[in-house]
């Protein structure tokens, strides 16, 4: 298996997750994780990982980030054979509901793996995604949100004091945002293009009440790259969290951000993810003993999807990427 330091590192792959079929024509599609799953398999990490199950998140569990109104909205669309949720753009299909409960529990799972010491870091290859998913309202292709969930479930079930979320994806994570705005037990980063959806993420909106502080946005305009993206984790994360001192660090993984993207006009190459992931894994190092969590969130343009995923992996498991190569991947 492989290893960062003496702990190996986690994934979660679970092909439940192609269930959530939001129609034809979607860029959420199932082919997403399909090819994550064969790039892990041909490149011969599948076989080097520590397999971790997901499970579905119950009611409970939810509710740490969600309203039961909210809850029983999502369960009512699917009933009815809504094609969206009644909250926002979000398509569904016959089996949304229960495919978006697995991806919240394996974000979950991935918690207990760190925390209990079964892996110094886990990859979530989840779908849908969620960090647009506020507490009463999915949006944005997103039903629950995944990477907050995981939060309040690392507080309730570990006594996690401290959590940095850090978030590339190209689109604002206002969900999550949202969930902690006043909460200064979670601290959230964001690098995102603006003006883009959905619109939130300005650079003065920066937490309140005794959350005031611990968000930070980054925002940047279409045809941003390294020296923008990379730079603001190094400059303003990196000491930023050497004040924080979290002990847990949750990444919302969205490889939208990479360039040849349909849904973003940002420029990030493999190796930015291979330098971003470690810059994580600096700062887990610090304070959290290298404890990472990282929660897949967008990324449309499948073979890019899938080539930035495996630089990520390569990182989490502290192998070097010394290569610069990184065409734009073809899209498909």
């Amino acid at each position: 298996m492989a290893e960062h330091g003496t702990k190996p590192t986690g994934l979660i792959l679970d092909h439940e997750f192609e269930l959530h079929e939001p129609g034809p024509g979607h860029p959420e599609s199932p082919l997403r994780h399909r090819a994550i799953a064969q790039a892990l398999e041909t490149s011969g990490w599948l076989g080097r990982l520590a397999r971790i199950p997901a499970r579905e998140a119950g009611d409970d569990d939810l509710h740490l980030c969600h309203t039961r109104a909210y809850l029983a909205t999502v369960k009512h669309d699917v009933a009815r054979r809504s094609a969206t949720l009644s909250t926002g753009d979000t398509s569904l299909g016959p089996h949304t509901e229960r495919v978006a409960r697995l991806a919240a529990g394996a974000a979950m799972a991935g918690v207990d793996a760190v925390m209990t010491g079964r892996v110094h870091a886990a990859f979530a290859a989840v779908r849908p995604p969620g960090h647009h998913a506020t507490l009463s309202r999915g949006m944005g292709f997103c039903v629950y949100n995944n990477v907050a969930l995981a939060a309040r479930y690392a507080r309730k079930a570990y006594g996690v004091d401290r959590i940095l979320i850090a978030d590339w994806d190209v689109h604002h994570g206002n969900g999550t945002q949202d969930i902690f705005y006043e909460d200064p037990s979670v601290f959230f980063f964001s690098t995102h293009q603006a003006p883009w959806y959905p619109g939130t993420g300005a650079a003065d909106e920066t937490g309140a009440a005794a959350g005031q502080g611990t968000t930070m946005n980054c925002p940047f305009k279409a045809g941003a790259g390294h020296a923008e993206i990379v730079g603001a984790f190094r400059r303003k994360l990196l000491p930023a969290m050497k004040e924080f001192q979290p002990e847990l660090v949750l990444l919302s993984a969205g490889f939208d951000s990479r360039r040849g993207d349909p849904l973003g006009r940002f420029q990030l190459r493999d190796e930015d993810f291979h330098e971003l992931t470690t810059i994580a894994l600096e700062i887990a190092d610090l304070s959290a003993q290298g404890r990472v969590v990282s929660i897949l969130e967008g990324g449309y343009n499948v073979g890019g999807l899938a080539s930035a995923v495996l630089a990520h992996i390569e990182s989490l498991s502290g192998q070097a990427r010394p290569e610069r190569t990184n065409a734009p991947a073809r899209g498909r």
